[in-house]
């Protein structure tokens, strides 16, 4: 990796006192699905020369990591799409037991059978899948012409390598809220925790989220009716309220942006794969770190997010009525 270890430094604190502790980091903002409720059928993608390169997202990762970051997440896009990133993983998993507490992956599945044994060798012990439907023509709809055998087949070799994996579900009315009592189960013979979550308004689609959004209270509501739902005592620090639901021996994590803000322990920051950070997923508060770090070196970058964390927006304001998104950037830009 490019440069030496970076040297300690302050904390990172924002403005009401929240201790940063998680950084979410884009790799690309391509994808090989097109989700309805994530994407434009004709995305136009960011031109490659605007994006980090791998040495330069490694080397953020290091300084994140020497203030006090602990858990760093890659994503995209889809991240196992971009040429190297076993690469990346490599070195920022190296960090893993000596300042970083954790390396994790959010994927679509789609060539997770082909990553597994690198990502596990790298230092990844958890993964996160993007799965809404198990049904062949409703995935194929969904992500409009994606193989969820394909997906299923990722998810078995992230097992047999001894990842953990938890499914993380959109629910969407009239598209796949039936399947989620059958979701639930099928994730409990694999011994696979599930995440529910609400759509997002972020950027413009062809679909209309306003048809398809789903609060999760109903759903909860409805799962009771067949599931016994305890509240967890275990908690990641995250955005979701868990459940652990008896019998069963797993648990269902609800993430509700619409239906119950969960801003006020917010732990994270997300840098998109061009270097821009962003305080909050539904502002567009931002700083540019990809030509302070070529230019400015470690000091700039420093002083550039030190600069996000005193602006950080207390919370997001998510209003799925709202005739436009709360931003323009799509979910896949800023880093899902």
């Amino acid at each position: 990796m490019k440069g030496a270890e970076a040297a300690a430094g302050k904390k990172m604190v924002d403005g009401y006192g929240r201790r940063i502790s998680y950084v979410r980091m884009s790799v690309t903002d391509r994808c090989d699905l097109r989700c309805r409720y994530c994407m434009a059928e004709r995305m136009q993608f960011l031109p490659k020369r605007e994006l980090l390169t791998l040495e330069e997202i490694a080397d953020l990762a290091e300084i994140f990591i020497a203030r006090g970051v602990r858990k760093i997440r890659l994503t995209g896009g889809e991240p196992l799409v971009r040429r190297g990133v076993i690469d990346l993983f490599r070195w920022i998993g190296a960090h893993v037991g000596r300042g970083l507490d954790e390396l994790t992956l959010t994927t679509n599945g789609t060539r997770l059978d082909r990553f597994a044994v690198e990502l596990a060798e790298a230092g990844v012990r958890r993964v996160n899948v993007s799965l809404d439907s198990r049904r062949p023509e409703r995935f194929g709809h969904i992500t409009r012409g994606g193989d969820v055998a394909q997906v299923i087949r990722g998810i078995e070799a992230a097992q047999a390598v001894g990842l953990a994996v938890k499914i993380n579900m959109v629910a969407l009315a009239g598209i796949n809220e039936d399947e989620i009592e059958s979701m639930l189960a099928w994730c409990a013979t694999r011994r696979i925790d599930l995440t529910l979550i609400e759509t997002m308004p972020l950027g413009e689609v062809e679909e209309d989220r306003t048809s398809h959004y789903l609060p999760l209270d109903v759903v909860r509501r409805r799962l009771e009716e067949r599931f016994a739902l305890k509240p967890s005592m275990r908690s990641t620090g995250g955005p979701a309220r868990y459940y652990d639901v008896a019998g069963l021996g797993i648990r269902l994590g609800l993430i509700t942006p619409l239906t119950a803000n969960f801003c006020a322990a917010c732990n994270r920051i997300r840098v998109a794969a061009t270097g821009t950070v962003y305080g909050c997923l539904g502002h567009d508060q931002k700083v540019e770190l990809r030509d302070a770090l070529r230019t400015g070196g470690r000091g700039e970058v420093d002083s550039r997010l030190d600069a996000l964390l005193a602006g950080k927006p207390e919370r997001h304001d998510f209003r799925i009525e709202a005739p436009r998104p709360a931003v323009a950037r799509h979910m896949s830009v800023t880093g899902g």
